[in-house]
């Protein structure tokens, strides 16, 4: 099993009572606080309940002076309805949560889940590719899909039209996941309604989205690292050079796992992505042999899965601001004020890597990175997947 090849992150306290589970809730919930602002937000202050308090202060100091945590009625509300849609959730550092995921940079705190334990519980392979498939493109992924079940591997994919829903059609008896961009309950697209039913009953749903949330475009790329994250390897089955697909190569890439690709003529627009992947370096793949072949070699000697940032765990000396909640000037006599301007300047719309930003400003990261969640919580940083940080882009 995948938990058996990877190491995962020191002990974290998970919640285990319905009250810590709800105040997780909340805290991810919140506005302007995604995984890794929440785990920052933990190792701060200790538990979920302190971290909400603390929030509204940290929020004043950052120029915010109207925040306000989400509302317990809200959080209720959505455990209401994922108890009526027969959903169940799981919270990072419980025994179910997959280790593969949980080694990830900004592993997703809660996600929602539907259907049947077991698939989460073998060694998982992503397979991801085209929507608008070719006839040849959708046969490989089932051919793929149906070879690897048979030999114990779960596929993971996204639910989309093409390749993900060949590869899930593929996998139901073996084996399925399907990550969703939107709430675990929300079918998109539609035309894969009944495939999704038949998921959900011998296989896997799961989101770390807002129960009965609609998808939007701005979803996916997040939903991405995720079907990268739980995998050992991911293969591409046809992927424009400029598509989604690739976000999830560029996201494995980041948490250190292997890259395969199923080449194309050189002239389909569906293969440019997948021929660009081989000739960088990615493993081609022309039959199930290739990928068993390298999941093998990763059993036998896995790959070390070192996450940029990862989730930083409790610790009891950082609790030294839970009652002020606001930043104090910092080891080297830099006001807050003055950081902020430092890092802003450092950073536009291009995301740069956290770590790089540290070494730029030659500050250690326990400086850097509550300024960073102080100017998250402003909405003038954004942060996204594989560590990576920004100046929102301005529309006009």
């Amino acid at each position: 099993m995948a938990k058996d090849l990877f190491s995962s992150h020191p002990p974290f306290t998970p919640p285990t009572k319905e009250e810590d589970r709800l105040s997780w809730l909340r805290l991810i919930r919140s506005a302007r606080v995604g995984p890794t602002t929440f785990f920052r937000l933990m190792a701060e202050h200790g538990t979920a309940d302190a971290a909400l308090d603390a929030l509204p202060k940290i929020a004043q100091a950052a120029g915010v002076d109207t925040y306000a945590p989400f509302s317990i009625d809200k959080a209720r509300a959505e455990i209401d309805l994922a108890r009526a849609k027969g959903a169940r959730m799981l919270c990072y550092g419980t025994e179910a949560y997959p280790a593969t995921l949980a080694s990830i940079s900004d592993p997703p705190p809660v996600l929602w889940c539907m259907g049947r334990r077991g698939p989460i519980l073998q060694p998982m392979v992503a397979l991801v590719g085209a929507r608008n498939a070719s006839s040849l493109g959708t046969r490989m992924a089932r051919t793929l899909a149906e070879g690897l079940g048979h030999e114990g591997y779960t596929i993971v994919s996204g639910l989309a039209r093409g390749v993900d829903a060949a590869a899930h059609h593929a996998s139901l008896k073996t084996g399925t996941i399907a990550v969703m961009g939107g709430g675990v309950d929300v079918i998109y697209p539609t035309e894969n309604t009944v495939l999704a039913a038949a998921i959900a009953d011998q296989g896997l749903r799961l989101s770390e989205m807002p129960m009965g949330l609609y998808p939007q475009a701005r979803h996916f790329p997040p939903r991405n690292r995720i079907i990268s994250g739980l995998a050992l390897a991911v293969i591409v089955v046809e992927a424009a050079e400029k598509s989604g697909t690739l976000i999830t190569a560029r996201d494995a890439l980041d948490q250190g796992r292997e890259i395969m690709a199923v080449p194309g003529h050189p002239v389909d627009g569906r293969a440019g992505g997948c021929n660009r992947l081989i000739r960088d370096g990615a493993t081609l793949v022309r039959h199930v042999d290739d990928i068993l072949e390298v999941l093998q070699r990763l059993r036998d000697e896995p790959p070390a899965m070192v996450a940029k940032d990862k989730p930083v765990t409790q610790d009891k000396t950082a609790k030294r601001r839970a009652d002020s909640g606001a930043r104090t000037n910092s080891p080297t006599g830099t006001a807050p004020h003055e950081l902020d301007a430092r890092i802003l300047a450092l950073l536009g719309p291009t995301p740069t890597a956290e770590d790089q930003l540290i070494r730029d400003l030659q500050m250690s990261a326990a400086q850097i990175s509550p300024a960073l969640v102080t100017l998250e919580l402003q909405g003038v940083v954004q942060r996204h997947p594989g560590g990576l940080v920004s100046r929102p882009q301005t529309h006009h």
